[in-house]
Protein backbone atom coordinates (compact mmCIF):
# COMPACT_ATOMS: atom_id res chain seq x y z
CA UNK A 1 0.00 0.00 0.00
CA UNK A 2 2.79 2.21 0.86
CA UNK A 3 4.34 1.61 -2.44
CA UNK A 4 1.04 2.81 -4.13
CA UNK A 5 0.78 5.71 -2.13
CA UNK A 6 4.15 6.94 -3.42
CA UNK A 7 3.79 5.90 -7.11
CA UNK A 8 0.39 7.82 -6.91
CA UNK A 9 2.12 11.41 -5.30
CA UNK A 10 4.90 10.63 -8.22
CA UNK A 11 2.67 10.31 -11.37
CA UNK A 12 0.31 13.08 -10.08
CA UNK A 13 2.65 15.66 -8.95
CA UNK A 14 4.08 15.35 -12.59
CA UNK A 15 3.65 18.64 -14.11
CA UNK A 16 2.25 16.98 -17.57
CA UNK A 17 -0.26 14.87 -15.73
CA UNK A 18 -1.70 18.00 -13.28
CA UNK A 19 -1.86 19.98 -16.38
CA UNK A 20 -4.00 17.19 -18.62
CA UNK A 21 -6.32 16.63 -15.38
CA UNK A 22 -6.79 20.32 -15.28
CA UNK A 23 -7.39 20.05 -18.93
CA UNK A 24 -9.95 17.41 -18.97
CA UNK A 25 -12.41 18.93 -15.96
CA UNK A 26 -11.91 22.40 -17.57
CA UNK A 27 -12.95 20.90 -21.07
CA UNK A 28 -15.84 19.16 -19.28
CA UNK A 29 -17.51 22.47 -18.28
CA UNK A 30 -17.19 23.90 -21.85
CA UNK A 31 -18.70 20.43 -23.56
CA UNK A 32 -21.22 20.22 -21.09
CA UNK A 33 -22.65 23.93 -21.86
CA UNK A 34 -22.04 24.11 -25.70
CA UNK A 35 -24.83 22.02 -26.85
CA UNK A 36 -27.47 24.25 -25.14
CA UNK A 37 -25.91 27.56 -27.50
CA UNK A 38 -26.95 25.44 -30.60
CA UNK A 39 -30.64 25.98 -30.14
CA UNK A 40 -32.31 28.34 -31.68
CA UNK A 41 -36.14 30.03 -32.09
CA UNK A 42 -37.79 32.66 -33.03
CA UNK A 43 -41.22 34.29 -33.09
CA UNK A 44 -43.41 37.36 -33.51
CA UNK A 45 -44.61 38.69 -30.41
CA UNK A 46 -48.23 41.22 -30.30
CA UNK A 47 -46.42 44.55 -31.98
CA UNK A 48 -45.30 42.60 -34.39
CA UNK A 49 -41.58 42.23 -33.67
CA UNK A 50 -39.59 39.63 -34.34
CA UNK A 51 -37.63 37.98 -31.04
CA UNK A 52 -34.82 35.58 -31.43
CA UNK A 53 -33.71 33.81 -28.87
CA UNK A 54 -30.59 31.34 -28.40
CA UNK A 55 -29.26 28.91 -26.62
CA UNK A 56 -30.52 28.25 -22.42
CA UNK A 57 -33.48 30.88 -23.52
CA UNK A 58 -34.57 29.17 -26.79
CA UNK A 59 -34.47 25.85 -24.76
CA UNK A 60 -36.67 27.21 -22.19
CA UNK A 61 -39.06 28.78 -24.88
CA UNK A 62 -39.67 25.48 -26.43
CA UNK A 63 -39.99 23.25 -23.26
CA UNK A 64 -42.62 25.79 -22.67
CA UNK A 65 -43.99 25.63 -25.80
CA UNK A 66 -44.21 21.86 -26.05
CA UNK A 67 -45.34 21.46 -22.16
CA UNK A 68 -48.84 20.22 -23.25
CA UNK A 69 -47.54 17.39 -25.34
CA UNK A 70 -45.48 15.69 -22.06
CA UNK A 71 -45.87 12.56 -20.66
CA UNK A 72 -47.18 9.10 -22.46
CA UNK A 73 -46.61 9.45 -26.15
CA UNK A 74 -49.96 7.46 -26.69
CA UNK A 75 -51.80 6.85 -29.91
CA UNK A 76 -54.27 9.48 -29.37
CA UNK A 77 -51.52 11.86 -29.22
CA UNK A 78 -49.61 10.90 -32.08
CA UNK A 79 -53.12 11.01 -34.41
CA UNK A 80 -54.25 14.32 -33.40
CA UNK A 81 -50.61 15.75 -34.04
CA UNK A 82 -50.36 14.14 -37.75
CA UNK A 83 -54.05 15.12 -38.00
CA UNK A 84 -53.12 18.96 -36.88
CA UNK A 85 -50.15 18.93 -39.01
CA UNK A 86 -51.97 17.61 -42.34
CA UNK A 87 -54.74 20.72 -42.02
CA UNK A 88 -51.88 23.18 -41.46
CA UNK A 89 -50.23 22.38 -44.75
CA UNK A 90 -53.43 21.70 -46.25
CA UNK A 91 -54.25 25.26 -45.07
CA UNK A 92 -51.09 26.83 -46.50
CA UNK A 93 -51.51 24.90 -49.83
CA UNK A 94 -48.05 23.14 -49.18
CA UNK A 95 -46.77 19.58 -49.61
CA UNK A 96 -44.13 19.98 -47.27
CA UNK A 97 -43.13 21.88 -43.84
CA UNK A 98 -40.39 24.00 -45.34
CA UNK A 99 -42.66 25.88 -47.65
CA UNK A 100 -44.76 27.44 -44.96
CA UNK A 101 -45.12 31.09 -44.63
CA UNK A 102 -42.34 32.94 -42.14
CA UNK A 103 -43.13 32.04 -38.48
CA UNK A 104 -45.99 28.86 -38.95
CA UNK A 105 -43.90 26.28 -38.19
CA UNK A 106 -42.96 27.65 -34.82
CA UNK A 107 -46.53 28.68 -33.95
CA UNK A 108 -48.70 26.19 -35.73
CA UNK A 109 -46.47 22.93 -35.83
CA UNK A 110 -43.76 23.33 -33.60
CA UNK A 111 -45.64 22.74 -30.01
CA UNK A 112 -46.22 18.95 -30.98
CA UNK A 113 -43.04 18.06 -33.38
CA UNK A 114 -41.96 15.60 -31.23
CA UNK A 115 -44.73 13.63 -31.56
CA UNK A 116 -44.25 13.04 -35.65
CA UNK A 117 -40.79 12.25 -34.84
CA UNK A 118 -40.55 8.09 -36.11
CA UNK A 119 -44.32 8.21 -37.40
CA UNK A 120 -43.05 7.98 -41.04
CA UNK A 121 -40.50 5.41 -40.28
CA UNK A 122 -43.00 3.33 -38.42
CA UNK A 123 -44.98 3.47 -41.69
CA UNK A 124 -42.17 3.00 -43.90
CA UNK A 125 -42.64 0.35 -46.73
CA UNK A 126 -41.31 -3.24 -45.43
CA UNK A 127 -39.90 -4.16 -48.87
CA UNK A 128 -38.19 -1.14 -49.53
CA UNK A 129 -37.89 0.78 -46.42
CA UNK A 130 -38.98 4.08 -48.28
CA UNK A 131 -40.62 6.36 -45.66
CA UNK A 132 -43.90 7.71 -47.05
CA UNK A 133 -44.61 11.79 -46.40
CA UNK A 134 -47.09 13.02 -43.30
CA UNK A 135 -49.50 13.91 -45.60
CA UNK A 136 -49.29 10.52 -47.40
CA UNK A 137 -50.12 8.74 -44.14
CA UNK A 138 -53.65 7.93 -43.38
CA UNK A 139 -54.52 9.79 -39.31
CA UNK A 140 -56.88 6.48 -38.59
CA UNK A 141 -53.25 4.34 -39.19
CA UNK A 142 -52.26 6.13 -35.97
CA UNK A 143 -54.62 4.30 -33.83
CA UNK A 144 -52.02 1.16 -34.38
CA UNK A 145 -48.99 3.09 -33.69
CA UNK A 146 -46.79 0.67 -31.89
CA UNK A 147 -48.45 -2.39 -33.62
CA UNK A 148 -46.84 -0.40 -36.46
CA UNK A 149 -43.50 0.39 -34.71
CA UNK A 150 -43.51 -4.22 -33.86
CA UNK A 151 -44.29 -4.13 -37.97
CA UNK A 152 -41.34 -1.69 -39.04
CA UNK A 153 -38.47 -3.65 -36.35
CA UNK A 154 -39.51 -7.47 -37.99
CA UNK A 155 -39.16 -5.73 -41.88
CA UNK A 156 -36.21 -3.54 -41.06
CA UNK A 157 -34.44 -6.35 -39.85
CA UNK A 158 -34.83 -8.37 -42.28
CA UNK A 159 -33.04 -6.00 -44.67
CA UNK A 160 -30.59 -5.07 -41.91
CA UNK A 161 -29.53 -8.93 -41.14
CA UNK A 162 -31.08 -10.78 -44.85
CA UNK A 163 -29.08 -13.46 -43.95
CA UNK A 164 -29.14 -13.81 -40.25
CA UNK A 165 -32.46 -14.91 -38.66
CA UNK A 166 -31.08 -15.24 -35.45
CA UNK A 167 -30.30 -11.74 -35.78
CA UNK A 168 -33.60 -10.82 -36.54
CA UNK A 169 -35.46 -12.90 -34.04
CA UNK A 170 -32.59 -11.32 -30.91
CA UNK A 171 -34.05 -7.91 -32.17
CA UNK A 172 -37.21 -8.15 -32.39
CA UNK A 173 -37.75 -9.99 -29.30
CA UNK A 174 -35.08 -6.92 -27.73
CA UNK A 175 -37.86 -4.50 -28.83
CA UNK A 176 -40.98 -6.24 -27.55
CA UNK A 177 -39.56 -5.88 -24.20
CA UNK A 178 -39.25 -1.92 -24.02
CA UNK A 179 -42.01 -0.50 -22.07
CA UNK A 180 -44.96 1.62 -24.08
CA UNK A 181 -45.86 3.60 -24.51
CA UNK A 182 -43.15 5.54 -25.14
CA UNK A 183 -42.33 9.09 -22.86
CA UNK A 184 -41.41 12.64 -24.03
CA UNK A 185 -40.31 15.61 -22.18
CA UNK A 186 -39.14 18.54 -23.86
CA UNK A 187 -35.93 19.85 -23.26
CA UNK A 188 -32.71 17.54 -24.21
CA UNK A 189 -31.36 17.34 -27.56
CA UNK A 190 -28.84 14.33 -29.07
CA UNK A 191 -26.26 17.05 -29.58
CA UNK A 192 -25.74 16.61 -25.85
CA UNK A 193 -25.52 12.83 -26.31
CA UNK A 194 -23.22 13.56 -29.24
CA UNK A 195 -20.57 15.69 -26.88
CA UNK A 196 -20.49 13.42 -24.00
CA UNK A 197 -18.75 10.96 -26.15
CA UNK A 198 -16.94 13.28 -27.31
CA UNK A 199 -15.56 14.38 -23.69
CA UNK A 200 -14.90 10.45 -22.97
CA UNK A 201 -12.65 9.90 -26.49
CA UNK A 202 -10.80 13.44 -25.19
CA UNK A 203 -10.13 11.97 -21.80
CA UNK A 204 -9.03 8.23 -23.47
CA UNK A 205 -6.08 10.44 -25.16
CA UNK A 206 -5.36 11.97 -22.29
CA UNK A 207 -5.34 9.10 -20.28
CA UNK A 208 -3.01 7.40 -23.29
CA UNK A 209 -1.06 10.21 -22.55
CA UNK A 210 -0.32 9.86 -18.88
CA UNK A 211 0.07 6.04 -19.23
CA UNK A 212 2.32 5.70 -22.34
CA UNK A 213 5.72 6.70 -20.36
CA UNK A 214 4.74 4.43 -17.36
CA UNK A 215 7.49 2.01 -17.85
CA UNK A 216 9.54 3.19 -21.03
CA UNK A 217 10.84 6.53 -18.99
CA UNK A 218 12.38 4.48 -17.07
CA UNK A 219 13.93 2.18 -19.92
CA UNK A 220 14.77 5.11 -21.45
CA UNK A 221 16.93 7.20 -18.51
CA UNK A 222 18.05 3.88 -17.01
CA UNK A 223 16.29 4.04 -13.72
CA UNK A 224 14.80 0.96 -14.41
CA UNK A 225 18.09 -0.73 -14.24
CA UNK A 226 18.47 0.41 -10.75
CA UNK A 227 14.96 -0.30 -9.92
CA UNK A 228 14.97 -4.16 -10.73
CA UNK A 229 17.63 -4.73 -8.26
CA UNK A 230 15.35 -3.47 -5.52
CA UNK A 231 13.41 -6.09 -3.23
CA UNK A 232 9.93 -5.15 -5.10
CA UNK A 233 11.79 -4.31 -8.21
CA UNK A 234 9.35 -6.09 -10.80
CA UNK A 235 6.26 -8.28 -10.33
CA UNK A 236 5.51 -6.16 -7.43
CA UNK A 237 6.70 -2.65 -8.79
CA UNK A 238 4.69 -3.50 -12.22
CA UNK A 239 1.22 -4.05 -10.13
CA UNK A 240 1.70 -1.19 -8.32
CA UNK A 241 1.96 1.24 -11.42
CA UNK A 242 -0.51 -0.64 -13.43
CA UNK A 243 -3.27 0.19 -10.24
CA UNK A 244 -1.50 3.43 -9.94
CA UNK A 245 -2.42 4.05 -13.89
CA UNK A 246 -5.70 2.76 -13.69
CA UNK A 247 -6.74 4.74 -10.42
CA UNK A 248 -5.80 7.70 -11.63
CA UNK A 249 -6.97 7.11 -15.33
CA UNK A 250 -10.83 5.77 -13.96
CA UNK A 251 -10.66 8.34 -10.96
CA UNK A 252 -10.07 11.16 -13.62
CA UNK A 253 -13.23 9.91 -16.14
CA UNK A 254 -15.08 8.90 -13.18
CA UNK A 255 -15.21 13.00 -12.26
CA UNK A 256 -15.45 14.38 -16.01
CA UNK A 257 -18.10 12.30 -16.75
CA UNK A 258 -20.23 12.70 -13.20
CA UNK A 259 -19.92 16.84 -13.72
CA UNK A 260 -20.60 16.82 -17.79
CA UNK A 261 -24.28 14.71 -16.65
CA UNK A 262 -24.86 16.60 -13.49
CA UNK A 263 -24.25 19.72 -15.91
CA UNK A 264 -25.62 18.85 -18.48
CA UNK A 265 -29.30 18.10 -17.08
CA UNK A 266 -29.28 21.07 -15.33
CA UNK A 267 -29.22 22.94 -18.22
CA UNK A 268 -31.20 21.00 -20.04
CA UNK A 269 -33.80 19.91 -17.30
CA UNK A 270 -33.64 16.68 -14.91
CA UNK A 271 -37.10 16.15 -16.48
CA UNK A 272 -36.58 16.02 -19.97
CA UNK A 273 -34.02 12.91 -18.98
CA UNK A 274 -36.81 10.91 -18.54
CA UNK A 275 -37.51 10.83 -22.32
CA UNK A 276 -37.34 7.49 -23.96
CA UNK A 277 -34.35 7.00 -26.25
CA UNK A 278 -36.99 5.83 -29.19
CA UNK A 279 -38.43 9.61 -29.00
CA UNK A 280 -34.76 11.26 -29.81
CA UNK A 281 -33.37 8.40 -32.10
CA UNK A 282 -34.88 5.66 -33.94
CA UNK A 283 -38.39 4.81 -32.71
CA UNK A 284 -37.58 1.22 -33.33
CA UNK A 285 -34.02 1.88 -31.00
CA UNK A 286 -33.53 -1.41 -29.25
CA UNK A 287 -32.09 0.28 -25.59
CA UNK A 288 -35.03 -0.11 -22.99
CA UNK A 289 -33.72 3.29 -21.55
CA UNK A 290 -35.07 6.85 -21.35
CA UNK A 291 -32.12 9.22 -21.83
CA UNK A 292 -30.52 9.25 -17.71
CA UNK A 293 -30.06 5.84 -18.16
CA UNK A 294 -28.58 6.12 -21.62
CA UNK A 295 -26.15 8.79 -20.04
CA UNK A 296 -25.05 6.52 -17.54
CA UNK A 297 -25.02 3.46 -19.86
CA UNK A 298 -22.85 5.40 -21.88
CA UNK A 299 -20.50 6.47 -19.06
CA UNK A 300 -20.04 3.27 -17.56
CA UNK A 301 -19.14 1.84 -20.49
CA UNK A 302 -17.00 4.74 -21.56
CA UNK A 303 -15.20 4.07 -17.81
CA UNK A 304 -14.81 0.23 -19.07
CA UNK A 305 -13.49 1.12 -22.44
CA UNK A 306 -11.25 3.69 -20.83
CA UNK A 307 -9.80 1.39 -18.66
CA UNK A 308 -8.70 -1.07 -21.34
CA UNK A 309 -7.16 1.26 -23.19
CA UNK A 310 -4.69 2.31 -20.27
CA UNK A 311 -4.42 -1.35 -19.57
CA UNK A 312 -3.34 -2.03 -23.35
CA UNK A 313 -1.12 1.19 -23.71
CA UNK A 314 0.86 0.25 -20.19
CA UNK A 315 1.56 -3.27 -22.09
CA UNK A 316 2.64 -0.68 -25.37
CA UNK A 317 5.16 0.74 -22.01
CA UNK A 318 6.03 -2.25 -21.21
CA UNK A 319 7.29 -3.37 -24.69
CA UNK A 320 8.83 0.08 -25.87
CA UNK A 321 12.09 1.20 -25.17
CA UNK A 322 11.17 4.85 -26.52
CA UNK A 323 8.79 6.97 -25.04
CA UNK A 324 7.83 8.63 -28.50
CA UNK A 325 7.23 5.60 -29.95
CA UNK A 326 4.98 4.09 -26.89
CA UNK A 327 3.08 7.25 -27.12
CA UNK A 328 2.88 7.31 -30.51
CA UNK A 329 1.65 3.73 -30.63
CA UNK A 330 -0.88 4.09 -28.16
CA UNK A 331 -2.73 7.27 -29.70
CA UNK A 332 -2.82 5.45 -33.21
CA UNK A 333 -4.65 2.46 -31.31
CA UNK A 334 -7.01 5.08 -29.72
CA UNK A 335 -8.07 6.50 -33.31
CA UNK A 336 -7.94 3.19 -34.83
CA UNK A 337 -12.01 1.60 -34.61
CA UNK A 338 -12.79 5.08 -36.23
CA UNK A 339 -9.93 4.38 -39.19
CA UNK A 340 -11.46 0.78 -39.55
CA UNK A 341 -15.02 1.59 -39.67
CA UNK A 342 -14.90 3.50 -42.72
CA UNK A 343 -12.13 1.92 -44.20
CA UNK A 344 -12.64 -1.77 -43.95
CA UNK A 345 -16.36 -3.14 -45.33
CA UNK A 346 -19.14 -2.95 -42.60
CA UNK A 347 -19.21 -6.40 -41.27
CA UNK A 348 -15.69 -7.21 -41.09
CA UNK A 349 -14.97 -3.70 -39.84
CA UNK A 350 -17.46 -4.41 -37.20
CA UNK A 351 -16.18 -7.46 -36.00
CA UNK A 352 -12.81 -5.93 -35.67
CA UNK A 353 -13.44 -2.49 -34.05
CA UNK A 354 -16.03 -4.24 -32.31
CA UNK A 355 -13.17 -5.78 -29.72
CA UNK A 356 -10.35 -3.00 -29.78
CA UNK A 357 -10.33 -1.66 -26.43
CA UNK A 358 -10.88 2.14 -27.54
CA UNK A 359 -14.13 1.73 -29.56
CA UNK A 360 -16.33 2.27 -26.60
CA UNK A 361 -14.75 5.85 -26.28
CA UNK A 362 -14.43 6.61 -29.91
CA UNK A 363 -15.87 9.17 -32.21
CA UNK A 364 -17.77 6.99 -34.38
CA UNK A 365 -17.89 3.61 -33.30
CA UNK A 366 -18.86 4.55 -29.40
CA UNK A 367 -20.82 2.17 -27.39
CA UNK A 368 -23.64 5.10 -27.82
CA UNK A 369 -24.19 4.76 -31.54
CA UNK A 370 -23.28 1.32 -31.30
CA UNK A 371 -26.28 1.10 -28.58
CA UNK A 372 -29.09 2.90 -31.02
CA UNK A 373 -28.08 0.65 -34.51
CA UNK A 374 -28.70 -2.69 -35.15
CA UNK A 375 -25.77 -4.05 -35.82
CA UNK A 376 -25.18 -8.06 -34.77
CA UNK A 377 -22.32 -9.71 -34.65
CA UNK A 378 -23.56 -13.47 -36.05
CA UNK A 379 -21.59 -16.81 -35.35
CA UNK A 380 -23.99 -19.45 -36.63
CA UNK A 381 -27.16 -19.50 -35.42
CA UNK A 382 -25.61 -17.22 -32.42
CA UNK A 383 -26.12 -13.76 -32.86
CA UNK A 384 -24.72 -11.27 -30.46
CA UNK A 385 -26.00 -7.77 -29.86
CA UNK A 386 -22.68 -5.13 -30.84
CA UNK A 387 -22.62 -3.44 -27.56
CA UNK A 388 -22.50 -6.71 -25.35
CA UNK A 389 -19.74 -7.60 -27.30
CA UNK A 390 -17.97 -4.36 -27.17
CA UNK A 391 -18.88 -4.61 -23.03
CA UNK A 392 -17.71 -8.07 -23.07
CA UNK A 393 -14.51 -7.65 -24.96
CA UNK A 394 -13.51 -4.40 -22.50
CA UNK A 395 -14.28 -6.78 -19.38
CA UNK A 396 -11.51 -9.21 -20.45
CA UNK A 397 -9.06 -6.80 -21.97
CA UNK A 398 -8.54 -5.56 -18.68
CA UNK A 399 -7.06 -8.15 -16.61
CA UNK A 400 -5.52 -9.79 -19.74
CA UNK A 401 -3.19 -6.62 -20.98
CA UNK A 402 -2.49 -5.58 -17.22
CA UNK A 403 -1.80 -9.71 -16.94
CA UNK A 404 0.65 -9.46 -20.21
CA UNK A 405 2.33 -6.09 -19.01
CA UNK A 406 3.31 -7.46 -15.58
CA UNK A 407 4.59 -10.56 -17.30
CA UNK A 408 6.53 -8.65 -20.51
CA UNK A 409 8.20 -6.40 -17.66
CA UNK A 410 9.33 -9.48 -15.37
CA UNK A 411 11.07 -10.63 -18.47
CA UNK A 412 12.43 -7.53 -19.86
CA UNK A 413 16.07 -7.98 -20.41
CA UNK A 414 18.14 -4.87 -18.88
CA UNK A 415 21.20 -3.65 -21.30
Amino acid sequence: MRLLKLELKRVLKTRLTLILLLFALFFTFVMAYLPTTFSYSSYTDQNGNKIELKGLSSVNYTKNLQSEIAGNVTPEKVRRAVESYQACLTKYGVKYSYDLPEDVYEVEILPYAPLLHGVKEAFADPNTGIAPSLMEIAPEKLDDYYAACNEHIASLMKMEQRDYPAAQKAAVSMYHEIEKPYLFFPGYSTDAMDYQILLGFLIMLICAVIAAPTFTSDYQTGADDILRCTKYGKVKFAVTRIVSALLICGTAFILCAATYILVSNNLFGWESTKTSVQILYSIVSLPDMNINQLQCFTAVSGLLSILATVSFTLFLSSKCKNIVVSLSTALVFCILPFVISIALPAEIGTWIYGVLPSSGAGLQTSILYASIDFDFLNIGNLALWLPHVMLGAYIIEIPLFAFLTVYSYARHKVT
